[in-house]
């Protein structure tokens, strides 16, 4: 496998059967029929970790189509979460108080079918070329002290582009912090290089990096290295998590990936029910059990590795607590 993360891009599998064949699958598993306007990507970084022969591995199947996504379900809607209401100018939502966040660009290095923007329309709303409107936005807000920048995935932009952004944000007086979201450690870690980490390293601002990692088995020592880099240039590292069924609803993964982020240096942040997006219900959990779940992590973990069980609902304030 090469090096470039943007050689390893291009290399990603794209048709279903393609992984089901590196996997000794085969295709007997991938149902024919409506065709999900989703389409796959998966780095070949990322599909290492799947366990070959296992047709419910839990990496797997969260990246593989499945075509229960083309069924309408009542409650599963395109917005979930509110974003076209929160938007105030192209490539920049304003939800919460003190917080601004950019959608840097509409691209990502994996499709996960539980996305939550999947249906987001970046071809007219992302960040772009033009930062004028987005930066003056901010800059008439007085009580935004923290960028967000989102997508998409912020890292698939050049680092170069990258730091265009970061230059004029640092021309705005006010802004304490900067924080990232990001799968690419995760499913590219190439892509946390030299030039990347030096871009970090250089930020006048603390740095928060928050990265989605669901299962365990997402970690492996190429993630370690990638979380060691970003810790290395003095960024803070968490970890969020959707409640997946499937994948992750049950005891033993949620105690293994607790405890297994932060033996990579990473602190486990929120847990979160899944944003009910059309094309996603079979991942789907019941809310009394995911309460039992977390109930069972506050028994057998630490405080510190208890991530925050939450929803994010239109409209709300804040992320809401799960109670």
């Amino acid at each position: 496998m090469t090096d470039d993360w943007r050689e390893q891009l291009r290399q990603a599998f794209r048709h279903p059967g393609e992984l089901l064949d590196y996997l000794g699958l085969g295709t007997e598993i991938h149902q024919d029929g409506p065709k999900s306007a989703f389409p796959m990507l998966v780095p070949r970084a990322f599909a290492s970790r799947m366990q070959p022969g296992r047709r419910d591995d839990p990496l797997l199947r969260q990246v593989l189509p499945d075509r229960s996504e083309t069924m309408t379900v009542p409650g599963f809607v395109s917005d979930p979460v509110g974003d076209q209401d929160s938007r105030r100018v192209r490539g920049l939502l304003h939800k919460y108080s003190g917080r601004a966040l950019l959608i840097s660009t509409g691209a990502c290095a994996v499709h996960c079918r539980y996305c939550f923007r999947q249906h987001y329309p970046y071809a007219d709303d992302h960040l772009g070329r033009d930062l004028d409107p987005a930066l003056a936005y901010i800059a008439a807000q007085p009580d935004i002290d923290e960028v967000i920048l989102s997508g998409g995935d912020p890292l698939m932009l050049d680092t170069r582009r990258l730091a265009e952004l970061t230059t004029r944000l640092a021309e705005i007086p006010g802004l304490r912090r900067l924080r990232i979201h990001t799968r690419l450690p995760v499913v590219l870690p190439d892509r946390i290089d030299s030039a990347l980490c030096a871009w970090l390293n250089a930020l006048p601002w603390p740095v928060v990096v928050v990265i989605h990692a669901n299962h365990a088995n997402e970690f492996d020592d190429q993630v370690d290295t990638a979380v060691d880099r970003l810790r290395a240039t003095g960024a803070h590292v968490f970890n969020q998590s959707v409640l997946l069924a499937g994948v992750n609803d049950d005891e033993r993964s949620l105690v293994e990936l607790m405890e297994r982020s932060f033996s990579a240096g990473v602190i486990p942040y929120y847990l979160h029910l899944l944003d009910r997006v059309a094309g996603a219900a079979h991942f789907d959990s019941v809310t009394a059990d995911a309460l039992h779940l977390h109930e069972r992590l506050r028994v057998r973990l630490p405080g510190y590795l208890v991530p925050r069980l939450v929803r994010e609902e239109a409209g709300a304030p804040y992320k809401l607590p799960v109670l």
